[in-house]
């Protein structure tokens, strides 16, 4: 790709965040509803200094993640292929660069992680979204991990959240399929109630017709 033409790209892309950020800034005013969570990771991608640059093969472009794009310190999105977001476990929060090359590929990269934590909670899925419920909240996740993980309503999950920054989104971790954690509970239970009647268990018939206790 000739300099022009890389430079006619860089207007083109300039052009369409000026639109974005018009169109965003229209509908904010005609609905009087701002998006809480983008504004904050907004800020937090100014407050970084991250933005955006033209080097003389590419344009870089500096945000966070959102849980499924990248915001930019204008408030602009930017869509990250779900599969890299789900087998990279990207977390709401972290510093993402984009590289956008001459040749127009998109690429990503984490480039500033934040501090994480992980959370054990079930699969639900509520208003037609796939969550997390773990320590009373629901948290949403990509349906790249659904299906990466073959995943199910009623499994136990392990998400990864910001350690102290709020969050609506959780990246999963490991899963455990349901009919496993309910043989382990089981398990559990029959462990528990062989404990509770003193080690005995009942399981030879007398001549007189009734159960005789054999000792463990």
């Amino acid at each position: 790709m000739s300099g022009d033409n890389l430079l006619s790209v860089q207007e083109l892309i300039e052009s369409a965040m000026s639109s974005l950020k018009t169109a965003s800034s229209l509908l904010r005013e005609m609905t009087g509803v701002a998006d809480s969570s983008r504004e904050r990771l907004s800020a937090k991608a100014g407050s970084l200094g991250m933005g955006a640059y033209a080097s003389s093969t590419a344009k870089v472009v500096e945000g966070v993640f959102d849980g499924q794009n990248m915001v930019d310190s204008l408030g602009l999105t930017y869509p990250i292929p779900a599969n890299y977001a789900s087998k990279s476990k990207l977390v709401e929060g972290d510093g993402m660069k984009l590289t956008i090359t001459d040749e127009g590929k998109f690429i990503y990269k984490q480039i500033a992680p934040i501090e994480r934590r992980t959370l054990v909670g079930v699969l639900i899925q509520e208003d037609g979204q796939y969550k997390v419920l773990a320590e009373g909240k629901a948290f949403r996740i990509l349906l790249a991990s659904i299906t990466f993980y073959r995943t199910e309503v009623g499994d136990q999950v392990t998400i990864i959240i910001p350690k102290t920054a709020a969050a609506n989104w959780g990246a999963v971790e490991a899963v455990i399929p349901k009919h496993l954690v309910e043989a382990a509970a089981k398990v559990t239970l029959g462990q528990s109630d062989q404990a509770g009647s003193g080690g005995i268990v009942r399981s030879k018939q007398g001549e007189d017709g009734e159960l005789s206790p054999k000792i463990d």
